[in-house]
């Protein structure tokens, strides 16, 4: 038999997925299972945005779109971007692409050649890591402090930097720490990043949903030729649908079109004209009202584990999750989850997948459910505590 190829042995499968399973087994048997371990909205696409998709495809709208998405597509997040950040922006710098996970494989592939260095901050998005050594680029992941709330700084920078590093990947609001990356911060890795002539990329995918402040700066507010990757799915409640996009520099505009011809061929012809209807200025209160939903959800969670004795050290300020310190139950973050589920019927996420210093200190909670749900998770959570430690 053939040998697969040795590039799919640095490609790591998901560790939750083992725990994922074992709820959708409790959950075939009876149980009564809590999912806070689920890195997706719990509030389905807006009606008015699947109206609209069954309106192209009704209409015959179901053919290819041109390799980087529809014109007025791209137009619309022209204009997303001036209201949102006050930026203007070239439309044809707006690549769309299947999913987010698409948009950092084209912007990988274009920054970097196999063999360059890129800097990733941990705790991360473990498909950061995995796309880029699919790409046969060499993948330098450095441990942020908890001690720090996580933050990104620029000691930090001149700790992990090294000459042959080219590109630096950070993600804000982060996963799975939730943590935000002001404008002050978002200049200084900018600067860095200018001074040492290496690409600097954001993942933007959860801007929109902050929790302290009414928005999240883009990159681009700093530097018009950073990089960013950003998607339909989080803010906008369309993870099925597929459609991310990045935002490229304009001496890319060129090669990201030959790219993504032979990468994608096409994005969805029918996500893209429910994005147009996403986009519509109008629907700007349906996001709001759930941001302003997900930010009561995290107060409720964030006190009740902070009354159980639990540290979060980010503090949860963007996205829908809080990274917390377990290790004073004397369990580690595996076996914390794995018995919570068992015992307790509450799912969550250990640390193991997204790195760092002490992984198997720390549990994702994701507070992707509604505040009922929520309190119940934190009594079950308090059963266990009282029974376990």
């Amino acid at each position: 038999m053939p040998k697969l190829a040795q590039r799919e042995q640095q490609v790591g499968a998901f560790q939750v997925m083992h725990l994922v399973g074992e709820a959708q087994r409790l959950m075939a048997e009876g149980a009564d299972v809590i999912h806070l371990e689920v890195g997706e909205p719990d509030f389905p696409t807006p009606p008015q945005v699947v109206a609209a998709a069954v309106e192209s495809m009704q209409s015959g709208q179901t053919f290819y779109t041109p390799s980087s998405g529809l014109r007025g597509l791209q137009q619309a997040l022209q204009g997303f971007y001036q209201r949102r950040y006050g930026l203007a922006i070239a439309p044809e710098r707006f690549v769309l692409t299947p999913g987010a996970s698409g948009a950092l494989q084209v912007v990988l592939s274009l920054m970097l050649d196999a063999g360059q260095e890129i800097l990733l901050p941990e705790p991360g998005y473990p498909c950061n890591r995995h796309i880029s050594r699919l790409l046969n680029i060499s993948t330098r992941c450095a441990p942020l402090a908890a001690d720090q709330g996580f933050d990104l700084t620029a000691a930090w920078l001149a700790q992990h930097w090294r000459p042959e590093t080219r590109a630096l990947l950070v993600s804000s609001p982060a996963n799975p720490t939730g943590k935000v990356l002001d404008r002050a911060r978002l200049s200084v890795l900018a600067e860095w990043c200018r001074e040492h002539d290496a690409h600097l990329l954001v993942d933007e995918i959860y801007h929109g949903l902050v929790n302290d402040a009414e928005r999240t700066p883009s990159v681009l507010e700093v530097d018009p030729q950073a990089w960013v990757v950003n998607s339909f799915s989080k803010y906008f409640g369309m993870t099925g649908w597929r459609l991310g996009w990045a935002v490229v520099p304009p001496y890319a505009v060129e090669a990201a079109n030959r790219l993504v011809q032979n990468l994608f061929l096409a994005p969805p012809t029918m996500s893209q004209h429910a994005a147009l209807r996403a986009l519509d200025a109008d629907m700007g209160e349906v996001y709001e009202q759930r941001r302003q939903a997900f930010r009561q959800r995290r107060d409720v969670l964030l006190s009740g584990l902070q009354r159980l004795g639990f540290q979060c050290p980010a503090g949860g300020q963007g996205a829908f999750y809080l990274y917390v310190d377990v290790s004073h139950t004397g369990l580690s973050a595996w076996d914390f989850s794995a018995r919570l589920l068992q015992e307790a019927h509450v799912a969550t996420t250990p640390g193991d997948d997204f790195g760092g210093a002490a992984p198997e200190r720390y549990v994702r909670f994701a507070y992707t459910c509604d505040t009922p749900r929520l309190e119940e998770a934190l009594t079950r959570l308090a059963g266990f505590l009282e029974r376990t430690c």
